[in-house]
C-alpha cells in the first residue's frame, strides 16, 4: 500500500509531465490517473470493491473516477500585515485528503503544535481523520507555525490549508 506522500509524489510527476493516464498496481491495489486539458482524475482501489477518491470535494463523485479542479481557497480575514506576509513568505502545509481534523493524539493530550512553534520537515503537526484511519501529517518544512487555520474536530478538505509556516 502506497503512503499519502507517495501517492501526493506520483500526482505531481504525472501533472507535470506529457502523460495522460498512469496506472500502478501492486499486490490488490491500485491506482489510476487520467488527465484531459485541466481537468484531472484520480482513483486509488484498496480492494477490488472499494474505491478511494483522492480528489477536492465537493465535486459530484461518478461511481470509478472524481473529477479534480484546482482548489480555490479564499484568504481568511487577517490583519493587512499577515495578508501581505502570507503571499510572500509562508508555506501552507495542506490536507492530503478529505477527512477530520485532530490537533492532538487524544482528547487529553497537548495538541502536536500551536502558534509560534517551531517545526521541522518530519515534525508531526496533526492527524486527519479518513476513513477510520488516523494518518499523521508532517509539516515538510523547517519553519515556525504562524497560525493555525482550522479548529480541532473540524472536516477538511483535499488541499485544504491547515496551518501557515513561516520557513526558515
Amino acid at each position: 500500500m502506497l503512503k499519502v506522500q507517495e501517492i501526493r509524489e506520483l500526482i505531481k510527476l504525472v501533472d507535470q509531465s506529457n502523460i495522460d493516464e498512469f496506472e500502478y498496481e501492486h499486490e490488490g491495489s491500485k491506482i489510476k490517473m487520467k488527465k484531459k486539458g485541466n481537468e484531472a482524475a484520480v482513483v486509488q482501489q484498496v480492494q477490488p470493491a472499494a474505491v478511494q477518491a483522492l480528489a477536492p470535494a465537493p465535486q459530484p463523485v461518478q461511481p470509478a473516477a472524481v473529477k479534480v479542479e484546482e482548489p480555490q481557497t479564499e484568504a481568511p480575514a487577517q490583519a493587512p500585515a499577515l495578508q501581505a506576509e502570507t503571499a510572500e513568505d509562508l508555506h501552507k502545509i495542506v490536507s492530503p485528503m478529505v477527512g477530520t481534523f485532530y490537533q492532538s493524539s487524544s482528547p487529553d493530550a497537548d495538541v502536536y503544535v500551536k502558534a509560534g512553534s517551531k517545526v521541522s520537515n518530519d515534525s508531526i503537526v496533526c492527524i486527519v481523520e479518513a476513513m477510520k484511519l488516523f494518518n499523521e501529517i508532517e509539516a515538510e518544512v523547517n519553519g515556525e507555525i504562524v497560525e493555525v487555520l482550522v479548529k480541532d474536530g473540524q472536516l477538511v478538505e483535499y488541499g485544504q490549508p491547515l496551518f501557515l509556516v513561516k520557513p526558515e
